[in-house]
């Protein structure tokens, strides 16, 4: 079984994070009702402090769930 990954970066604003969560959201691999620290599976682990600490200075805890931190789905047609 492989585990797929983000590209590495060396700082993860709450922008980056968030539409990495939305793209892991969109491909059916997370889910919204999951804990946010399910994302620590496609983060490399180096990096995944440096997340953490943006989470955290954002106010978002791990336990909050995933459709917390991308917000409201838009849709373009109704």
């Amino acid at each position: 079984m492989s585990v797929n990954t983000v590209p590495s970066i060396n700082y993860y604003s709450l922008d980056v994070i968030q539409d990495e969560a939305r793209r892991l959201v969109e491909r059916g691999m997370v889910s919204r009702q999951q804990p946010i620290y399910t994302l620590c599976q496609y983060i490399p682990a180096r990096e995944w402090v440096c997340v953490e600490c943006e989470l955290e200075k954002c106010d978002f805890l791990l336990r909050d769930r995933i459709g917390d931190l991308i917000g409201r789905e838009q849709w373009d047609n109704d």
